[in-house]
């Protein structure tokens, strides 16, 4: 009876320890707890579409997070995406003509907006915008056009 008491005790370990293990993992996988400084200044961007875009997505400029979306809303008279991020201010050094666009992490993952550095002299402040935006690539819009040919225009 002694020797049942232990395997059970160690399988209740066992399982204990998987399913940490689960919870450590579904908290990286989901990058909850990302964290930029106390200190950030917001830009906007404007896009026509930006998919399925979220609050605390990634902002990242060649792969390396420079900030986080703070929140998205919708502009009623343009109907257009406006996209607030919140940008580390130890990255004060961002030229004013960067460009922004809407990513996809992998084939399927999540998305996040890449910002693309220009060469102006000045850099990016507190509420500035930015005016050169590329939106997201929508698969089903992608398959769509392929299967049914809708981005040809009819000889007729």
């Amino acid at each position: 009876m002694r020797a049942n008491y232990k395997v059970e005790i160690a399988s209740g370990i066992f399982l204990f320890l998987g399913v940490a293990a689960l919870v450590w993992l579904a908290l990286r996988a989901t990058d909850y707890g990302q964290e930029i400084g106390d200190e950030t200044y917001t830009i906007t961007a404007r896009f026509s579409n930006i998919g399925d875009l979220r609050d605390r997505a990634p902002v990242k400029i060649g792969g390396v997070t420079v900030g986080l979306v703070r929140d998205v809303e919708l502009d009623p008279i343009t109907f257009e995406a406006v996209v607030h991020m919140d940008i580390a201010s130890r990255f004060d050094e961002i030229p004013s003509d960067t460009g922004a666009s809407v990513l996809t992490s992998g084939v399927l993952g999540d998305r996040y907006v890449g910002l693309e550095p220009g060469g102006a002299p000045d850099y990016l402040a507190e509420g500035d915008e930015l005016f050169v935006t590329q939106s997201a690539m929508v698969l089903e819009q992608i398959i769509g056009k392929y299967l049914f040919n809708t981005g040809k225009e009819s000889s007729e």
